[in-house]
């Protein structure tokens, strides 16, 4: 603890800590509206039909950098068809065909 927080000018620093304290539990306070707010939304999505997993990915997948994503991706595909995994798709099955 700062020593300027025991001694008589101490007042000033008291002051500033707790106003931070109190600015950091109102933004905790609004975070934690913001989550329920957002677990509302993804429960009236689910309530209307849509697949609440695949709504999280699509807000993952649209955070990432788009350039990132595509080399991700792209690196994906690539370890999936080493593995065979797409063989069942028609791009796939034309790979096989050209191998």
């Amino acid at each position: 603890m700062p020593a300027e927080l025991g001694d008589n000018s101490g007042a000033f620093a008291r002051d500033q800590l707790k106003a931070v304290v109190e600015r950091i539990e109102r933004l905790e306070e609004e975070k934690k509206a913001l989550s329920d707010d957002i677990k509302d939304i993804y429960a009236e999505a689910k309530g209307n039909g849509f697949d609440v997993k695949a709504l999280r990915e699509i807000i993952r997948l649209r955070k990432q950098d788009r350039d990132k994503r595509q080399e991700h991706e792209a690196i994906v595909e690539t370890y999936m068809a080493a593995l065979g995994m797409l063989a069942d798709t028609p791009l796939g099955r034309a790979a096989l065909e050209r191998l």
